[in-house]
């Protein structure tokens, strides 16, 4: 007997390593195309969808959002080669980064201040309201607010 022509969910799953409701998932937002529908509502893959499954997870290796896989996969459906799509995502992911390495360049020097004074006056004057004295000291204005999500 030959090789069965459909996944069910679970096979895939146990093929990927992904838990059911994650290929579920993906197939709701349009990532993970079922081949078909049984009559009883369940989900049937054909045999390269793991291959599907691996690109995603690849994809999100590389930090792409699930968002972004779908844009790639668009593109690829309407029978484009999609890597200029993914050299541009890529950059910005890179632009990004670069960003927030300088803003954490940034902040890490802050927090180095407030250690480096605080190593100096570690007792400083408090009122009996206070947590710490030393938080109590810093002011909120001090950190731009991409600092204050932290």
């Amino acid at each position: 007997m030959g090789k069965p022509t459909h996944l069910r969910i679970g096979e895939l799953a146990k093929q990927t390593g992904l838990a059911v409701g994650t290929l579920r998932y993906y197939s709701d937002l349009g990532l993970l195309q079922p081949a078909q529908r049984g009559d009883n509502g369940y989900r049937y893959y054909s045999q390269d969808a793991s291959q599907q499954v691996d690109f995603i997870k690849k994809a999100q290796t590389l930090g792409f959002t699930l968002e972004e896989i779908k844009q790639i996969l668009d593109v690829r459906d309407r029978g484009e080669k999609p890597c200029s799509l993914v050299q541009s995502l890529l950059d910005s992911k890179i632009e990004q980064l670069q960003i927030q390495i300088r803003r954490m360049t940034l902040f890490k020097a802050e927090l180095e201040e407030y250690r480096f004074a605080w190593i100096k006056n570690p007792n400083p004057e408090s009122n009996s309201q206070e947590v710490c004295p030393l938080i109590s000291s810093v002011s909120l204005n001090s950190a731009p607010p991409e600092y204050q999500y932290f």
